[in-house]
Protein backbone atom coordinates (compact mmCIF):
# COMPACT_ATOMS: atom_id res chain seq x y z
CA UNK A 1 0.00 0.00 0.00
CA UNK A 2 1.15 3.30 -0.91
CA UNK A 3 2.33 5.74 1.75
CA UNK A 4 1.29 9.56 1.40
CA UNK A 5 4.57 10.96 2.95
CA UNK A 6 4.61 14.38 1.57
CA UNK A 7 4.01 17.75 3.13
CA UNK A 8 -0.02 18.82 3.32
CA UNK A 9 1.27 22.46 2.56
CA UNK A 10 3.42 23.60 -0.60
CA UNK A 11 7.00 24.49 -0.39
CA UNK A 12 6.39 27.90 -1.89
CA UNK A 13 3.83 28.27 1.35
CA UNK A 14 6.22 26.91 3.99
CA UNK A 15 8.69 29.73 2.60
CA UNK A 16 5.97 32.16 3.03
CA UNK A 17 5.29 31.13 6.76
CA UNK A 18 8.65 31.13 7.76
CA UNK A 19 8.78 34.95 6.30
CA UNK A 20 5.46 35.35 8.39
CA UNK A 21 7.15 33.98 11.60
CA UNK A 22 10.22 36.64 10.95
CA UNK A 23 7.27 38.94 10.96
CA UNK A 24 6.03 38.01 14.46
CA UNK A 25 9.81 37.85 16.07
CA UNK A 26 10.10 41.15 14.58
CA UNK A 27 7.29 42.63 15.65
CA UNK A 28 8.11 41.67 19.57
CA UNK A 29 12.09 42.62 18.97
CA UNK A 30 10.62 46.30 18.47
CA UNK A 31 8.95 46.49 21.54
CA UNK A 32 11.19 44.97 23.81
CA UNK A 33 9.43 41.53 24.36
CA UNK A 34 11.76 38.72 24.52
CA UNK A 35 11.16 34.77 23.70
CA UNK A 36 10.99 32.36 25.82
CA UNK A 37 11.09 28.65 25.61
CA UNK A 38 9.06 26.24 27.76
CA UNK A 39 8.82 22.43 28.05
CA UNK A 40 5.39 20.91 25.63
CA UNK A 41 5.13 18.27 28.58
CA UNK A 42 4.36 19.24 31.93
CA UNK A 43 3.46 17.36 35.34
CA UNK A 44 0.22 19.56 35.20
CA UNK A 45 -2.72 20.07 32.48
CA UNK A 46 -5.71 22.09 31.45
CA UNK A 47 -8.54 21.56 33.49
CA UNK A 48 -10.57 23.43 31.15
CA UNK A 49 -14.02 21.33 30.75
CA UNK A 50 -14.43 21.85 27.31
CA UNK A 51 -10.70 21.15 26.37
CA UNK A 52 -9.13 17.84 26.05
CA UNK A 53 -5.88 17.37 27.27
CA UNK A 54 -3.48 14.71 26.02
CA UNK A 55 -1.26 12.76 28.46
CA UNK A 56 1.51 10.03 28.09
CA UNK A 57 3.35 7.83 30.74
CA UNK A 58 6.80 8.46 30.71
CA UNK A 59 10.36 7.34 32.89
CA UNK A 60 11.47 9.90 35.19
CA UNK A 61 13.44 10.20 37.70
CA UNK A 62 11.07 9.88 39.72
CA UNK A 63 9.78 7.01 38.28
CA UNK A 64 6.69 6.05 35.55
CA UNK A 65 4.61 9.68 35.60
CA UNK A 66 1.96 11.03 34.06
CA UNK A 67 2.55 14.00 31.80
CA UNK A 68 0.64 16.22 29.78
CA UNK A 69 1.05 17.39 26.27
CA UNK A 70 0.24 21.38 26.90
CA UNK A 71 -2.84 23.07 25.37
CA UNK A 72 -0.79 26.16 25.44
CA UNK A 73 2.11 27.61 26.97
CA UNK A 74 0.74 29.75 29.36
CA UNK A 75 1.50 27.70 32.98
CA UNK A 76 5.17 27.65 32.47
CA UNK A 77 5.41 30.89 30.59
CA UNK A 78 3.59 32.05 34.25
CA UNK A 79 6.26 30.73 36.21
CA UNK A 80 8.82 32.59 34.61
CA UNK A 81 7.04 35.85 34.85
CA UNK A 82 7.07 34.82 38.60
CA UNK A 83 10.31 34.44 38.42
CA UNK A 84 10.91 38.55 37.24
CA UNK A 85 11.27 37.83 33.34
CA UNK A 86 9.33 40.99 32.54
CA UNK A 87 7.11 40.47 29.15
CA UNK A 88 8.13 37.70 26.91
CA UNK A 89 6.64 35.51 23.92
CA UNK A 90 7.02 32.18 22.44
CA UNK A 91 5.75 30.40 19.37
CA UNK A 92 4.83 27.23 21.12
CA UNK A 93 3.66 23.40 20.23
CA UNK A 94 0.48 22.59 21.21
CA UNK A 95 -1.77 19.74 21.61
CA UNK A 96 -5.56 19.52 21.74
CA UNK A 97 -7.27 16.10 21.35
CA UNK A 98 -9.82 15.62 18.87
CA UNK A 99 -9.42 19.13 17.30
CA UNK A 100 -9.03 18.04 13.76
CA UNK A 101 -10.75 20.12 11.25
CA UNK A 102 -10.51 22.96 8.15
CA UNK A 103 -10.01 25.23 11.00
CA UNK A 104 -8.11 22.61 13.36
CA UNK A 105 -5.51 20.40 14.25
CA UNK A 106 -4.69 17.96 16.86
CA UNK A 107 -1.09 20.23 17.27
CA UNK A 108 -0.85 23.15 16.30
CA UNK A 109 1.46 26.51 17.25
CA UNK A 110 0.46 29.16 19.41
CA UNK A 111 1.75 32.71 19.93
CA UNK A 112 1.69 33.78 23.50
CA UNK A 113 2.79 36.32 25.09
CA UNK A 114 2.55 38.60 28.39
CA UNK A 115 2.76 42.02 29.12
CA UNK A 116 3.35 43.00 33.06
CA UNK A 117 2.00 46.06 33.38
CA UNK A 118 -0.53 46.46 30.43
CA UNK A 119 -3.90 47.16 30.60
CA UNK A 120 -6.20 44.47 29.21
CA UNK A 121 -7.64 47.54 26.65
CA UNK A 122 -3.88 48.26 25.46
CA UNK A 123 -3.44 44.83 24.86
CA UNK A 124 -6.55 44.71 22.33
CA UNK A 125 -4.73 47.55 19.94
CA UNK A 126 -1.55 45.45 20.71
CA UNK A 127 -2.98 42.07 19.28
CA UNK A 128 -5.10 43.84 16.18
CA UNK A 129 -1.32 45.46 15.69
CA UNK A 130 0.46 41.96 15.10
CA UNK A 131 -2.82 40.83 12.90
CA UNK A 132 -2.25 44.12 10.75
CA UNK A 133 1.58 43.33 10.48
CA UNK A 134 1.08 39.44 9.81
CA UNK A 135 -1.84 39.94 7.50
CA UNK A 136 -0.09 42.94 5.51
CA UNK A 137 -2.67 44.90 5.28
CA UNK A 138 -5.37 46.99 7.50
CA UNK A 139 -8.05 44.34 8.34
CA UNK A 140 -10.59 47.57 9.00
CA UNK A 141 -11.18 48.64 12.06
CA UNK A 142 -11.02 47.40 15.51
CA UNK A 143 -14.27 46.90 17.66
CA UNK A 144 -15.17 46.05 20.98
CA UNK A 145 -18.31 43.97 20.74
CA UNK A 146 -20.18 43.06 24.17
CA UNK A 147 -21.36 39.35 24.85
CA UNK A 148 -24.45 39.59 26.05
CA UNK A 149 -25.63 42.51 23.34
CA UNK A 150 -24.19 39.49 20.85
CA UNK A 151 -27.12 37.61 21.80
CA UNK A 152 -29.42 40.18 22.27
CA UNK A 153 -28.84 41.19 18.87
CA UNK A 154 -28.80 37.47 17.37
CA UNK A 155 -31.17 35.21 19.39
CA UNK A 156 -33.25 37.82 21.66
CA UNK A 157 -32.07 36.67 24.75
CA UNK A 158 -30.21 37.50 27.47
CA UNK A 159 -27.17 34.79 27.70
CA UNK A 160 -26.73 35.89 31.56
CA UNK A 161 -30.76 35.27 32.75
CA UNK A 162 -31.80 32.80 30.36
CA UNK A 163 -32.81 29.45 31.72
CA UNK A 164 -30.96 26.50 31.05
CA UNK A 165 -34.07 24.47 30.05
CA UNK A 166 -34.42 27.14 27.20
CA UNK A 167 -30.90 27.46 26.14
CA UNK A 168 -30.65 24.09 25.86
CA UNK A 169 -33.74 24.08 23.41
CA UNK A 170 -32.37 27.16 21.59
CA UNK A 171 -28.98 24.64 21.09
CA UNK A 172 -30.13 21.83 19.66
CA UNK A 173 -32.74 23.60 17.39
CA UNK A 174 -29.73 25.80 16.34
CA UNK A 175 -26.96 22.71 16.15
CA UNK A 176 -28.79 19.95 15.36
CA UNK A 177 -28.25 18.29 18.04
CA UNK A 178 -29.40 16.71 21.83
CA UNK A 179 -28.19 18.84 24.09
CA UNK A 180 -30.20 17.58 27.18
CA UNK A 181 -27.21 16.63 29.20
CA UNK A 182 -25.57 19.98 28.20
CA UNK A 183 -24.83 22.85 30.76
CA UNK A 184 -25.23 26.33 30.80
CA UNK A 185 -21.75 26.97 28.91
CA UNK A 186 -21.73 24.11 26.52
CA UNK A 187 -24.72 25.51 25.40
CA UNK A 188 -23.54 29.17 24.95
CA UNK A 189 -20.60 28.26 23.39
CA UNK A 190 -22.68 26.02 20.72
CA UNK A 191 -24.92 29.11 20.32
CA UNK A 192 -21.99 30.98 19.54
CA UNK A 193 -20.08 28.60 17.27
CA UNK A 194 -23.08 28.14 15.35
CA UNK A 195 -25.05 32.08 15.01
CA UNK A 196 -23.13 33.94 16.06
CA UNK A 197 -19.43 33.89 15.63
CA UNK A 198 -20.14 33.45 11.98
CA UNK A 199 -21.39 37.23 11.60
CA UNK A 200 -17.87 38.48 13.13
CA UNK A 201 -14.76 40.02 12.33
CA UNK A 202 -16.53 41.80 8.80
CA UNK A 203 -14.71 44.35 7.35
CA UNK A 204 -12.90 44.98 10.34
CA UNK A 205 -11.44 43.45 13.57
CA UNK A 206 -14.51 42.35 16.72
CA UNK A 207 -12.85 42.22 19.60
CA UNK A 208 -15.33 39.89 21.75
CA UNK A 209 -15.54 41.45 25.99
CA UNK A 210 -17.21 40.80 28.95
CA UNK A 211 -17.86 36.92 29.07
CA UNK A 212 -19.70 35.18 31.79
CA UNK A 213 -17.98 35.01 34.81
CA UNK A 214 -17.66 30.73 34.40
CA UNK A 215 -15.81 31.93 31.59
CA UNK A 216 -13.05 33.24 32.92
CA UNK A 217 -10.83 30.47 33.14
CA UNK A 218 -7.57 31.92 34.22
CA UNK A 219 -8.78 35.90 34.19
CA UNK A 220 -9.81 38.18 36.85
CA UNK A 221 -13.30 38.94 36.95
CA UNK A 222 -14.83 42.45 37.14
CA UNK A 223 -19.12 44.13 37.07
CA UNK A 224 -20.94 44.64 34.08
CA UNK A 225 -21.69 47.94 34.45
CA UNK A 226 -25.47 47.52 33.15
CA UNK A 227 -26.54 45.73 36.53
CA UNK A 228 -23.49 44.65 38.29
CA UNK A 229 -23.18 40.94 37.18
CA UNK A 230 -19.68 39.34 37.20
CA UNK A 231 -18.06 39.70 34.25
CA UNK A 232 -15.03 37.71 33.01
CA UNK A 233 -12.09 40.04 32.12
CA UNK A 234 -10.92 38.86 28.62
CA UNK A 235 -11.66 39.59 24.90
CA UNK A 236 -11.38 36.95 22.06
CA UNK A 237 -10.69 38.46 18.70
CA UNK A 238 -12.27 37.51 15.43
CA UNK A 239 -11.33 38.35 11.98
CA UNK A 240 -13.83 36.74 8.98
CA UNK A 241 -16.04 34.83 11.26
CA UNK A 242 -12.47 33.28 12.67
CA UNK A 243 -11.79 33.36 15.82
CA UNK A 244 -7.93 34.23 16.09
CA UNK A 245 -7.19 35.43 19.61
CA UNK A 246 -7.99 35.35 23.50
CA UNK A 247 -6.43 37.39 25.79
CA UNK A 248 -7.39 37.96 29.24
CA UNK A 249 -6.35 40.08 32.87
CA UNK A 250 -4.20 37.51 34.37
CA UNK A 251 -5.85 36.37 37.72
CA UNK A 252 -3.04 36.41 40.36
CA UNK A 253 -4.59 35.14 42.98
CA UNK A 254 -3.12 31.52 44.03
CA UNK A 255 -6.33 30.74 45.97
CA UNK A 256 -9.00 32.06 43.54
CA UNK A 257 -6.66 29.77 40.84
CA UNK A 258 -7.02 26.84 43.11
CA UNK A 259 -10.77 26.64 43.77
CA UNK A 260 -11.09 27.17 39.68
CA UNK A 261 -9.53 23.91 38.97
CA UNK A 262 -11.37 22.03 41.73
CA UNK A 263 -14.43 23.49 39.92
CA UNK A 264 -13.67 22.54 36.85
CA UNK A 265 -12.54 19.00 37.58
CA UNK A 266 -15.87 18.25 39.83
CA UNK A 267 -17.88 19.75 36.37
CA UNK A 268 -15.59 17.43 34.48
CA UNK A 269 -16.90 14.69 36.59
CA UNK A 270 -20.40 15.16 36.58
CA UNK A 271 -20.22 15.36 32.34
CA UNK A 272 -18.38 12.16 32.54
CA UNK A 273 -14.84 13.57 31.78
CA UNK A 274 -11.65 12.63 32.71
CA UNK A 275 -10.29 14.55 35.44
CA UNK A 276 -6.80 16.65 34.80
CA UNK A 277 -4.15 16.95 37.34
CA UNK A 278 -3.95 20.53 38.68
CA UNK A 279 -0.38 22.11 38.18
CA UNK A 280 1.04 22.31 41.31
CA UNK A 281 4.00 24.27 40.41
CA UNK A 282 1.59 27.19 38.46
CA UNK A 283 -0.29 27.51 42.06
CA UNK A 284 3.16 27.57 43.70
CA UNK A 285 4.36 30.55 41.23
CA UNK A 286 1.23 32.37 42.04
CA UNK A 287 1.86 32.13 45.75
CA UNK A 288 4.78 33.99 45.38
CA UNK A 289 3.75 36.74 43.43
CA UNK A 290 2.68 37.10 39.64
CA UNK A 291 3.12 40.57 38.00
CA UNK A 292 -0.18 42.28 37.34
CA UNK A 293 -0.93 42.51 33.50
CA UNK A 294 -2.32 40.72 30.38
CA UNK A 295 -1.77 38.11 28.37
CA UNK A 296 -2.89 36.72 25.19
CA UNK A 297 -2.79 33.42 22.99
CA UNK A 298 -3.08 33.64 19.09
CA UNK A 299 -3.50 30.80 16.89
CA UNK A 300 -0.85 31.16 14.42
CA UNK A 301 -1.57 28.60 11.96
CA UNK A 302 -5.21 30.18 11.57
CA UNK A 303 -3.98 33.59 11.19
CA UNK A 304 -1.49 32.41 8.46
CA UNK A 305 -4.24 30.77 6.77
CA UNK A 306 -5.84 33.89 6.84
CA UNK A 307 -2.86 35.82 5.54
CA UNK A 308 -1.88 33.63 2.39
CA UNK A 309 -5.47 33.18 1.69
CA UNK A 310 -5.92 29.32 2.35
CA UNK A 311 -8.36 27.30 2.21
CA UNK A 312 -7.43 24.96 5.86
CA UNK A 313 -4.92 25.17 8.31
CA UNK A 314 -3.72 21.97 6.85
CA UNK A 315 -2.49 23.93 3.74
CA UNK A 316 0.15 26.22 6.12
CA UNK A 317 1.03 22.91 8.10
CA UNK A 318 4.34 20.78 6.89
CA UNK A 319 2.51 17.80 8.02
CA UNK A 320 -1.05 18.17 9.56
CA UNK A 321 -3.23 15.59 10.99
CA UNK A 322 -3.35 12.52 10.12
CA UNK A 323 -0.37 13.10 8.11
CA UNK A 324 1.75 13.47 10.77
Amino acid sequence: MAVDWGPTATLETLRERARLLAEVRGFFAERDVWEVETPVLGHGGSTEVHLASLSTEAATSAGRERLWLQTSPEFAMKRLLAAGSGSIFQLARSFRDGEVGRRHNLEFTMLEWYRPGLGLEALIEETAALVARVLGRDPGPLRRRRYRELFRDALGIDPFTESLEALRRLAGERGGLSMADSDRDGCLDLLMSFVIEPTLGRDGLDAVVDYPASQAALARHHRDPEDGARVASRFELYLDGLELANGYDELTDAAEQRVRFTEDNLARRELGLPEVDVDARLLAALESGLPEGSGVALGLDRLIQLALGKASVAEVIAFATPRC
